[in-house]
């Protein structure tokens, strides 16, 4: 079992999340963590490390960014070709570096959420 801790006041992370919910995949929890203290504390993370990336939490540790998708990537029938193909290291170092250029754009974008949710 894996707990997903995923974003889903970002339409873009939201959209993608419900692609892989659609798998039904009994394996995997989906914790929103929009104005969610307890997932701050399960994770051990602030709101702004939450918001900024993916995490994955797998018997017990937190793991972020692309490291983190391809954990939901492994569990989804459908998804493991890419699984396969990016958990390759030349390619995952790329990956990794396209996913954060990425998740920086959409952190900005919903950085508004941070001050909203600390008033």
């Amino acid at each position: 079992m894996i707990k997903v801790y995923f974003n889903n006041s970002c339409k873009i992370c939201r959209a993608e999340i419900n692609l892989y919910k659609k798998e039904k995949i009994k394996d995997i929890k989906w914790i929103d963590i929009t104005n969610n203290k307890q997932a701050e504390i399960q994770t051990k993370k602030n709101n702004k490390t939450l918001l900024r990336r993916l995490h994955v939490e797998k018997n017990g540790e937190i793991i972020g960014g692309a490291k983190a998708f391809l954990l939901v990537w492994k569990k989804i029938p459908k998804y493991r070709i890419l699984y396969r193909l990016l958990k390759l290291p030349i390619i995952f170092n790329i990956f990794s570096i396209i996913y954060e250029i990425i998740a920086f754009f959409l952190y900005v974008k919903n950085k508004s959420q941070l001050s909203k949710n600390n008033n």
